[in-house]
């Protein structure tokens, strides 16, 4: 089967791409190198840094997947990025020297490379140091970034102050100066148990050098760059990770990356992982209409007129800008290009932003939840007096919902929030002088005679 697979991938490519594989006696795929002569030109104009990162299949089998990085690299389409694809039969010492030594055969631009950018829990390091002898490797501040905002879920910390932990990474990953990066640590270290710090391995935010090779990127490229390699590595998750086939799941994966490796291409998710391989890859534009128009219909079908019109709103805020940051069995992490919000999929539908919160309504994440899943709204996600059947005017259930006291509390929580990035992203003289107002102001308020906690 592995054979067939992969010998009609190449009869299908016009680009003739090199490919070595080995199979086993029944049938399944133990090796894998795979480079299309799009990603050979590739790595030969931007071969200085190559970013690795590994994807595992249910059935014990790892996919390392090549990428191009540093500031030369001006691509559009995220896997136009990815240059080599390769799966070795074991991850000890033979197996992957065999696999860097092949790609070397492929590729006489490595003696070119100047940088490999890798995951804190890549184990080949002696194989990579003896295999490219005058590269550096370094950990790359994107998987930084993943281990410790899944260190921070882990860590079940109070929704406070994992909200706060999550902004502050973030940013600091967009800006990641000297500044910035002891400032979180500093943070880590004064909200994080002590029985804990040295999970997170804090050391990583003062090591200059991890951050030497990142830090050339504007604010807006950084968060691009960040954006980008969530979608890759969510891609690579979806259709790889998730497929107990590791022939199908490659098979799926290389066959979108021949159509897409030139192309930009939308923000789809992949459906739910009961859907056969070949549809586990990013839907097209055509298929995310059907979604959207599906759930249009649901929302119109069972909401009320005013909760109807505002769902829709939200929905406008998902198209083309979802994204699945990570889930589990009960809870869905959504981001739509903002803060990182959980949803709760159990009817009824729930979630921690303030649209939910205070209406009790299908927000953007619960409908970017749905769309990603291929579901529409069901009635059992509905509160009573949002039904098609109910007679409540919009009136009415505002004043019912939306307190005095909610609504004071979201005008302090976005007044802190806006305060909070002010002081943040200003330099020091400036900072000192905002925040000498902010304290008289405080001061002359509440009172001199009790310390009031900015």
């Amino acid at each position: 089967m592995a054979s067939t697979i992969l010998n009609e991938l190449l009869f299908e490519d016009p680009s003739a791409p090199m490919l070595l594989y080995q199979v086993s006696k029944t049938a399944q795929l133990v090796t894998l190198n795979y480079q299309s002569c799009y990603m050979q030109g590739v790595f030969a104009h931007f071969p200085e840094v190559l970013f690795i990162h590994r994807t595992y299949n249910p059935r014990g089998k790892v996919l390392y997947t090549f990428l191009v990085d540093g500031p030369r690299v001006q691509l559009e389409g995220h896997f136009a990025r990815a240059v080599y694809l390769a799966i070795p039969a074991r991850e000890d010492a033979e197996g992957l020297a065999q696999m860097f030594q092949v790609f070397k055969k492929f590729n006489p631009a490595w003696e070119r490379v100047c940088t490999i950018l890798v995951d804190p829990h890549f184990l080949p390091l002696p194989s990579l140091a003896m295999e490219f002898p005058a590269a550096e490797v370094l950990l790359s501040a994107f998987h930084i970034c993943k281990f410790l905002q899944g260190k921070f879920y882990q860590l079940s910390l109070r929704r406070p102050i994992e909200r706060l932990l999550l902004t502050t990474l973030r940013n600091t990953m967009c800006s990641a100066t000297a500044g910035n990066l002891r400032k979180l640590y500093t943070l880590l270290s004064n909200w994080i148990p002590s029985t804990q710090l040295s999970e997170l391995h804090l050391h990583w935010l003062l090591y200059d050098r991890i951050w030497l090779a990142h830090r050339w990127r504007s604010r807006a490229e950084s968060s691009r760059y960040f954006q980008g390699l969530e979608i890759i590595t969510h891609i690579l998750s979806q259709v790889f990770g998730t497929t107990p086939s590791v022939e199908q799941g490659l098979a799926s994966l290389l066959r979108y990356i021949q159509q897409n490796s030139g192309d930009s291409f939308s923000l789809g998710l992949s459906p739910q992982n009961n859907h056969t391989p070949s549809d586990a890859i990013p839907e097209s534009p055509k298929v995310e209409r059907l979604i959207e128009a599906r759930i249009r219909h649901s929302l119109n079908a069972i909401c009320t007129g005013p909760a109807a019109q505002l769902c829709l709103g939200e929905l406008a805020v998902v198209q083309k800008s979802m994204h699945l940051i990570g889930s589990g069995s009960e809870k869905v992490n959504i981001q739509i290009l903002e803060d990182t919000h959980r949803v709760q999929p159990q009817p009824p539908a729930s979630c921690s932003c303030y649209f939910n919160q205070a209406f009790h309504l299908p927000c953007r994440h619960i409908l970017a939840m749905l769309s990603a899943r291929h579901q529409v709204l069901q009635p059992n996600m509905l509160p009573a007096q949002w039904k098609a059947d109910s007679a409540t005017s919009l009136e009415g259930i505002l004043d019912s919902s939306w307190s005095e006291a909610l609504e004071k509390h979201l005008a302090v929580a976005f007044l802190t929030e806006e305060v909070g990035q002010l002081l943040q992203h200003c330099g020091q003289e400036e900072f000192e002088r905002r925040y000498s107002t902010l304290r008289e102001l405080a001061d002359s308020w509440i009172g001199p005679y009790e310390q009031v906690q900015l």
